[in-house]
């Protein structure tokens, strides 16, 4: 019966025995690697260029040993060695450290999870890690689903779309920079008139000048008397009602003092009475 076993030399390894007369290249034995191997060697005897049930038994149980600590080896895992710790215990994003992406599907959360669970199943503070990272992730997830992502951009692109939108932004146009530094100037000054010199009837003065400098300055961009008119008592009357409503029930007065309130409403609407007649076409 011949032996299941890797060739080797017996010329260069002493505990390797051939038989009488058997080719050493066909009938010998695995190299040993220790001490008690050889000693296990040395009573075996062979007949009639045949070995014994017990030689074949040792060499194949020492093969089968040798390519289970080779295969162990490939993999890192070598008896005696400490278990294998988790390269990316310490990263902080949680998709990072599953090696993952933030599309990932559910199926490839979890699978990423197994496998380095699996793999790192002999040291504990990376399981830890792995099990943490996949609870967050997970987590996530759910509260994305609670409360879905606010999608500003198709927001934005809904509302620039409406009709109502284009119809009013139709209306406008912008002005060269000489007509917006006048008009801005006009109604600057107006506001610190206001500011400064609050009378008991109120800026009754000031607001009859925005209405006029509003006419005024529509007119000169249009050059249509009617236009103007309609667009400036239009204006003048929208950004009155407009200012009052959010100083009465939205913001509080801008300015302290016994007139606050006409003030503060005067100031916001000369604001809107410069948008009307700079960019309103």
């Amino acid at each position: 019966m011949s032996a299941y076993c890797l060739p080797c030399n017996p010329t260069r390894v002493p505990y390797c025995k051939v038989p009488t007369g058997a080719s050493s290249s066909s009938h010998c034995f695995v190299s040993p690697l220790n001490q008690s191997f050889a000693d296990k060697i040395r009573p075996i005897t062979s007949k009639g260029g045949k070995y014994s049930t017990s030689m074949d038994k040792l060499c194949v149980s020492r093969r089968s040993h040798l390519a289970k600590t080779l295969v162990r080896a490939a993999f890192g895992d070598t008896p005696g060695d400490s278990p294998s710790v988790f390269t990316r215990i310490h990263v902080k994003d949680p998709y990072k450290r599953l090696g993952i992406s933030k599309e990932a599907s559910e199926e490839e959360i979890q699978a990423a999870r197994n496998f380095l669970v699996q793999k790192y199943s002999g040291h504990k503070p990376s399981v830890d890690a792995i099990e943490s990272a996949y609870d967050k992730i997970i987590m996530q997830s759910l509260y994305n689903r609670r409360r879905p992502k606010l999608n500003l951009d198709k927001k934005v692109r809904d509302i620039t779309q409406s009709p109502v939108y284009k119809a009013v932004t139709s209306r406008f146009e912008a002005p060269s920079t000489k007509v917006i530094l006048k008009t801005a100037l006009a109604f600057i000054v107006l506001g610190v008139l206001t500011v400064l010199f609050p009378t008991e009837e109120g800026p009754t003065l000031q607001v009859a000048i925005s209405l006029i400098a509003t006419i005024y300055f529509i007119h000169e961009r249009l050059k249509s008397g009617l236009r103007a008119f309609l667009y400036g008592v239009g204006a003048f009357i929208s950004s009155w009602l407009l200012g009052t409503f959010l100083m009465v029930s939205v913001m509080p007065p801008l300015l302290q003092g016994p007139r606050s309130l006409e003030v503060s409403t005067s100031v916001l609407s000369y604001i809107l009475l410069w948008v009307s007649s700079t960019y309103l076409k």
